[in-house]
């Protein structure tokens, strides 16, 4: 049988990010909607300095890999993180940023097939995490149609726009993604 890759799906790739690709991501970060739903902290835009800070944090890490998302043609479409890993008990957690002209089309979704295969297969964990607002539907569906379960909530952790929104937590465990195969 054919193993299949675990940085190539049908229409995109994982591939190291590059020092180039950090222009890309600082004008995602520009976009109100796109940090508001990337992370509680109050919107506000990133400069060329700050990502490269992060992108040097990310290479420097010993528990944390980064990726961009790119099509065939290697356009950078976003970038999927796995971080945090506590090694002796073989967690992590994963987060996935698309850019804002390329989202709504499914990208996301093989992105994240591609890092749980690389998670589960390739890094042996047993388990990965991450959280979710309740106001971002599509990730939700997203993550719930990966085999995601929802484990419990911080109630009212984030103020947006006059409404309190719960933070889920969602995780997924090695012999739940083996199901999914």
């Amino acid at each position: 049988m054919m193993r299949t890759s675990i940085f190539k799906g049908e229409r995109i790739s994982l591939t190291a990010l590059h020092k180039e690709d950090l222009p890309h991501i600082v004008k995602w970060h520009q976009d109100a909607t796109f940090l508001r739903l990337l992370d509680a902290v109050a919107a506000k835009p990133k400069t060329l300095q700050e990502i490269e800070k992060w992108y040097e944090n990310n290479r420097n890490s010993n528990n944390g890999y980064l990726f961009g998302i790119r099509d065939h043609e290697e356009q950078l479409l976003g970038y999927v993180e796995l971080d945090g890993i506590l090694w002796n008990q073989r967690n992590g957690w994963l987060s996935i940023a698309i850019g804002a002209d390329h989202q709504g089309k499914g990208l996301g979704k093989e992105a994240m097939q591609l890092l749980l295969r690389f998670a589960f297969d390739e890094l042996n964990l047993h388990r990965v995490q991450l959280t979710v607002f309740e106001n971002n539907d599509r990730a939700i569906r997203l993550y719930e149609s990966l085999g995601f379960t929802k484990e419990g909530a911080h109630r009212e952790f984030l103020y947006r726009d006059g409404k309190n929104y719960d933070m889920f937590l969602y995780g997924l465990l090695r012999r739940e993604w083996d199901q999914t195969k």
